[in-house]
């Protein structure tokens, strides 16, 4: 995979880490911590600029963050309720949960959006709660650029310093993103066995 990202970058500079990290936030299989690290390591070669490469990389992912939180709200809190009515126990929830949910992400929404940009594997569904639950938009853009800029900066600039051991982030990284993806797994597992509606 590493190979054909390389290319990408080499052949579309800053457009193509935007289209990588697009598609990244869009698609969470393709991961940030390979795209980043590599085009940090093109800068450190003098290819492109450090500042540059954070600069396409945030705006890549904030377009896709943008469009999954666009295309939540667009379902609206009406339809919404009337998916867990219908769907409560695949989706986990009944709508005393989802009330209980809006007022916490009114107290709590920009710390969860701001810190899940750094979260692997979260932060591509952290547009999605915002979105259905109508955070306003100015405020998304603002925490979500916050978080999106410090996670793409810090995997640029790992790539830039480690150089031809920019491989070392993934490594690290990878196992983190394995064990968010197995402890959500049996979360959602455990809700479904054990999911009641209220009454």
């Amino acid at each position: 995979m590493g190979q054909w990202i390389q290319q990408l970058i080499d052949q579309l500079g800053y457009f193509g880490i935007a289209v990588l990290m697009f598609a990244e936030t869009v698609f969470p299989p393709l991961p940030s911590e390979v795209i980043m690290p590599l085009a940090g390591l093109r800068a450190s070669r003098g290819a492109l600029s450090l500042p540059g490469v954070i600069a396409a990389g945030a705006c890549g992912a904030m377009a896709g963050n943008l469009a999954w939180y666009l295309a939540a709200r667009a379902i609206g809190f009406d339809r919404l309720h009337g998916l867990v009515d219908r769907h409560g126990r695949w989706l986990t929830l009944d709508w005393d949960e989802v009330e209980r949910a809006q007022g916490w992400f009114r107290r709590h929404g920009a710390a969860f959006v701001c810190l899940g940009r750094m979260v692997p594997t979260v932060r591509s569904v952290v547009s999605i709660p915002a979105g259905l639950l109508w955070m306003p938009l100015a405020r998304f853009l603002l925490w979500s650029s916050l978080g999106t800029t410090a996670w793409t900066a810090a995997l640029s600039y790992a790539g830039y310093m480690l150089g031809q051991r920019y491989t070392a982030v993934d490594r690290y990284l990878g196992p983190v993103s394995t064990a968010v993806i197995v402890i959500l797994v049996l979360w959602y597992a455990w809700r479904v066995a054990t999911w009641k509606r209220q009454a």
